[in-house]
């Protein structure tokens, strides 16, 4: 086995550059903001349904006095967020529309890592958003609110990203190629981070909430090694000799 060295926690690293620079993921990101969209667009009629089928609107509604609250865990500083929270709201309304009843306010709280640039974030809002928006800094492998407190979860292409790293995986920015330990240790470490992940969501759920999730992957390896692995091998490359460049 490679030899793992220490394991890295990553909950303190930075998040994605903010701001508008020329350095900033919001100025070499727009493949990912099309993509991201991409992914928001085609998720939003499943989310739809599920709203539609299983958001127990009517247990709910003698629950909440005023507040509807939602939270993006892993939320990043792009316009995706708010796009998607969009969508969200307003198949919520649509439901208690159709059920008769009054819509609520609603609360979104905005999550990611502490180095995450909020602000640019909020700059984004538009104009007239229907919703009161606030930021809880921190990792989502962990607490991060009241017991009982949301009533709708939802995050998207955030949840592959570990708490640590796990295994030295020399040379490689994917497990594809890598020894067998390296790979059950990824594998291990994503399976412990999301027993965290779902142990604190389920305390801060109300009993009849809903929580989405859009997650990236690509087809088990055990039956296609060769998955994306070409991809990912050129990119690997790629960054390893910018980073010998110190670009």
């Amino acid at each position: 086995m490679e030899d793992k060295g220490k394991s890295i926690v990553l909950s303190n690293l930075n998040a994605m550059n903010g701001g508008d620079g020329p350095n900033s993921y919001a100025q070499n990101s727009v493949f990912q903001k099309f993509f991201q969209k991409g992914i928001i667009e085609s998720a939003k009629v499943i989310i739809n349904e599920e709203i539609t089928m299983k958001l127990d609107i009517q247990k709910l509604s003698s629950a909440i006095s005023e507040t509807f609250r939602i939270a993006d865990l892993g939320c990043s500083c792009g316009p995706n967020t708010i796009l998607a929270v969009q969508y969200i709201i307003e198949a919520i309304e649509c439901k208690f529309q159709t059920h008769g009843l009054i819509s609520r306010e609603f609360q979104v709280f905005f999550n990611d890592q502490v180095s995450n640039d909020f602000n640019s974030l909020f700059a984004s809002l538009p104009v007239g958003t229907k919703y009161y928006a606030a930021g809880v800094p921190g990792s989502f492998h962990n607490r991060l609110f009241p017991k009982a407190s949301l009533h709708f979860v939802y995050s998207s292409s955030a949840l592959h990203w570990l708490s640590k790293v796990p295994a030295w995986n020399k040379g490689r920015i994917h497990y594809t190629g890598a020894p067998k330990e390296v790979f059950e240790a990824y594998s291990d470490q994503f399976a412990m981070d999301m027993d965290s992940f779902l142990k604190a969501r389920v305390q801060e759920l109300v009993a009849g909430g809903l929580m989405a999730f859009v997650l990236p992957s690509i087809p088990d390896v055990s039956s296609h090694p060769q998955a994306m692995g070409s991809d990912f091998e050129i990119l690997g490359s790629c960054l390893m000799d910018m980073a010998k460049m110190v670009i």
